[in-house]
């Protein structure tokens, strides 16, 4: 089973990706305990920049952005963490999402998740990102998660307060959907009807 994870932080070290990592632990932890072995990457997309810069104004993508959409599309679960810019994803992250083929995400669970500096800005993943992989035929987990400046001292219990519970419920679900996700060999539309039947129970446990 392979987790691809998507960071969209611009600095180094970057929370963005530190929200990243901590949630692929959550994931990772949620599959163990169903007994499902899983591989990771993780794709900076600061590093592939100029790539997806050329990949745009040519529409040929070069090898290394090719890479990372392959691990994208061939995964059977995705994490994605934008900062927030402008009360919005910022644009490296939707450039991304934009030279990707619009159905290549049918039926991939995803966790969505943002960073920002403040918690005035938590609703732009129910305003903007969640929306987008909703456009993109994705099945989105519950719980998206948002880490403000303040959220990374605020403590809570791991399993039920403030980010780490946050964090540890969205890792979950995630999990949840990717075990119940059936073989890539069946077709795109059942793909997507066996998860909305999972996506109905995780949000009423």
């Amino acid at each position: 089973m392979k987790l691809t994870v998507v960071s969209a932080g611009l600095s180094t070290p970057s929370s963005t990706r530190l929200l990243a990592d901590r949630l692929t632990g959550s994931t990772r932890e949620g599959l163990a305990g169903r007994s499902h072995e899983v591989s990771t990457e993780i794709l900076e997309l600061r590093e592939l920049a100029t790539d997806i810069a050329h990949h745009l104004v040519t529409g040929f993508p070069p090898s290394r952005l090719s890479a990372a959409i392959d691990a994208v599309t061939a995964a059977d679960g995705l994490i994605v963490v934008t900062p927030v810019f402008a009360a919005s994803y910022s644009g490296l992250f939707k450039s991304f999402f934009d030279v990707m083929d619009p159905d290549a995400l049918s039926g991939t669970p995803v966790l969505i998740a943002a960073t920002g500096g403040t918690a005035r800005h938590s609703l732009v993943l129910e305003h903007a990102v969640r929306p987008l992989f909703a456009h993109l035929h994705a099945v989105v987990v519950p719980t998206a998660v948002f880490a403000a400046s303040e959220d990374w001292g605020s403590g809570g219990d791991e399993y039920t307060d403030g980010l780490p519970g946050r964090m540890h419920r969205a890792g979950t679900e995630l999990a949840a959907l990717m075990a119940a996700r059936p073989p890539r060999s069946t077709a795109p539309a059942d793909d997507i009807t066996a998860l909305e039947q999972q996506l109905a129970d995780l949000r009423f446990d």
